[in-house]
């Protein structure tokens, strides 16, 4: 238990000298992607034939007086998803990709007994191969602040963290400024809201400071419920500490007595590691009554969200913790007046809170060092879709479309570019022409987008756009809460007009029905998530329009992935009659006469292409 100032000073001292004795480390990611992959099998393999070989290996600090060690630890995702299982060997910052429990022997054997590199286990790239992480493209073009830690220590261990300068920002906070001083300089480093609205933090705070109720809250929204979005778990999984000092400051500045942590039940993992957080701070006198000798006294609870996208909106969420259904509620009020259980409370997400840390670290102008003049700092995004290099990324704000999809991803899998969907169900479709547009708050605002939590999903030529908005709206309708009628009945229209068009049933005037129904929910959908709901339809209408009157007209998918609009036709000069189609087709649309060329009822067709896999003579064809 550390009681003041001066014993958490000598604590950081005592274990940065037991962090620095462990001469090598062995750093395998355990971030949810490689532990489905098996690294945590990778790990205790390893750790069984160190054991094996007599190797003096920790999995732990130990701060006592000890010979110098080998650290094998479990970390968070090191980001570069696609080769993962991945295995990291400091100080020479090797990285091994893709790495399974055969391999372990031989990395014990050549690499750490004999500190020989593995060439087949190193990442390649146009017949070149890369052994250290930084020099690897994907890595060597990102500016790594929130992330810095990520794959780089022990995602479970505080004294690790602390080693590393850990709760110094805190503990600057706590003794070194005031609440005001504190807001000052989060206000002049501009940071704004990670979690999609870009909202200054600082100004957020201020409201609650000036609030004279005595009772206030620090909330953490982990809910982060867009498809294909994975930042902030990465976080709460990688370095769980960094977000509770970014909370822990802000309660200091505010006045707040208590934090709550609403974390969607389907991150198990991000759960676990943050209640090991919390004892862990708990036990060492961080989080509790009078921390470190002050005045100051904190707690923090964990809250699992049932897996509701409305209870990423602040009002749903704080209605969620309180017990009650998640249902968003008119504003004002704000959540900075009558929040938490009617209580002023500062609401942010997980980057936002870690993005805290540094900047009290290394002041305001630092900061301002990175991004752009209004959207100052980095941005962390989950790139996924078809692109070669899928994963968690970092990048300063401004940073172009371009660099990150053709350089820091690599290009694409197959096929040409062709969209890429950034800020998940309330965002929109970028097409080739944004491809040089910087990525920040305002300029995306600007072409009717948003940079939400920060999910990319790439796609390529063969994407159908009127597909894309289909699946989306049909997200956000199964996911809205029903308070209000404009989301609850004007998204129920609208996906039923998407699903007519990709079946064949488009008609005249639909592309104007669902323009008008957008501006209608835009309008007057209660909260931002409903009013934000057609925006992927109104992108993919505004830059794809041929598509859909090509659904509608023609009865056509260009990019032929519409399974109802695709056209059979079976060739009568290869066609043997042999009948085995019709024989095979579940619903009759195929008929003829044996050794006579067959034919399709295209109006009968349900185009299951069970027809084109019974035929041996290749005679049925798709197009």
């Amino acid at each position: 238990m550390l009681e003041n100032r001066e014993q958490l000073i000598a604590f950081r001292k005592k274990e940065a000298e037991a962090y620095e004795s462990q001469v090598e480390k062995i750093i395998i990611c355990a971030g949810t992607g490689c532990v489905a992959g098996g690294s945590l099998d990778v790990y205790e393999k390893l750790r069984e034939l160190m054991t094996a070989e007599g190797i003096n290996v920790e999995v732990e600090l130990k701060a006592e007086p000890h010979e110098r060690a080998m650290g094998l630890k479990k970390s968070g995702c090191h980001g570069f998803c696609e080769m993962g299982p991945l295995l990291r060997i400091d100080p020479q910052g090797w990285l091994y990709t893709k790495v399974h429990v055969e391999d372990c022997e031989e990395i014990v054997e050549k690499t750490i007994k004999k500190g020989e590199y593995i060439d087949r286990l190193a990442y390649k790239k146009d017949e070149k191969l890369y052994r250290r992480q930084e020099d690897i493209p994907f890595y060597k073009q990102q500016t790594r602040l929130v992330l810095e830690h990520c794959g780089r220590i022990d995602a479970q261990s505080i004294r690790e963290y602390i080693a590393l300068g850990g709760y110094s920002a805190f503990e600057k906070a706590l003794f070194d400024m005031t609440g005001d001083e504190v807001i000052d300089e989060i206000t002049r480093s501009a940071l704004r809201g990670r979690g999609g609205g870009g909202f200054p933090a600082g100004r957020k705070w201020a409201q609650v400071r000036k609030q004279t109720e005595k009772q206030k809250y620090v909330v953490c929204n982990g809910d982060e419920g867009d498809p294909g979005a994975f930042m902030d778990r990465s976080i709460m999984e990688g370095d769980p500490h960094r977000m509770l000092e970014g909370m822990m400051i802000a309660a200091v500045a505010c006045g707040a007595s208590e934090g709550y942590i609403y974390v969607r039940a389907e991150y198990p993992l991000a759960v676990a590691r943050l209640k090991n957080a919390i004892a862990q701070a708990e036990e060492l006198g961080l989080l509790g009554e009078n921390i470190l000798g002050s005045d100051f006294s904190f707690k923090l609870h964990i809250n699992r969200g049932a897996g509701a996208f409305v209870c990423g909106e602040g009002s749903a969420l704080t209605a969620s913790i309180e017990g009650k259904r998640g249902f968003p509620r008119v504003k004002p009020p704000r959540t900075v007046e009558h929040g938490l259980f009617d209580k002023p409370t500062v609401l942010n997400n997980v980057e936002t809170y870690a993005n805290v840390v540094p900047i009290i670290n290394n002041g305001a102008d630092w900061y301002l060092g990175y991004g752009t003049e209004k959207s100052p700092g980095t941005k962390a995004f989950a790139l996924t879709g078809n692109i070669q290099n899928t994963g968690l990324i970092e990048v300063p704000m401004g940073t172009t479309l371009r660099k990150i999809i053709f350089d820091i991803g690599g290009g694409m899998r197959g096929g040409e570019f062709k969209a890429v969907q950034i800020g998940g169900p309330s965002g929109a479709c970028l097409t080739k022409e944004h491809l040089d547009l910087p990525l920040d708050f305002d300029t995306l605002k600007k072409v009717g987008a948003m940079i939400g939590s920060g999910g990319l999903v790439v796609m390529d030529s063969n994407t159908c756009m009127v597909e894309v908005a289909r699946f989306f709206m049909h997200f956000t309708q199964n996911e809205s809460c029903g308070k209000c009628v404009p989301c609850r009945e004007g998204t129920k229209r609208m996906l039923e007009i998407l699903e007519r068009i990709v079946a064949g049933e488009g008609r005249e005037g639909d592309i104007e029905l669902l323009l008008e129904l957008a501006d209608t929910i835009r309008a007057t959908a209660l909260c931002g998530l409903g009013k934000s709901a057609p925006s992927p339809v109104i992108s993919t209408i505004k830059n794809f329009r041929e598509e859909y009157e090509a659904h509608i007209k023609d009865k056509t998918c260009p990019a032929g992935q519409c399974q109802k609009l695709k056209k059979i036709s079976i060739d009568p000069e290869l066609c043997k009659g042999c009948s085995k189609c019709a024989r095979q087709c579940p619903v009759g649309a195929i008929s003829g006469k044996i050794k006579e060329p067959f034919s399709i009822d295209l109006s009968k067709c349900i185009r299951c292409m069970s027809c084109i896999s019974a035929c041996a003579f290749h005679a049925i064809k798709e197009g």
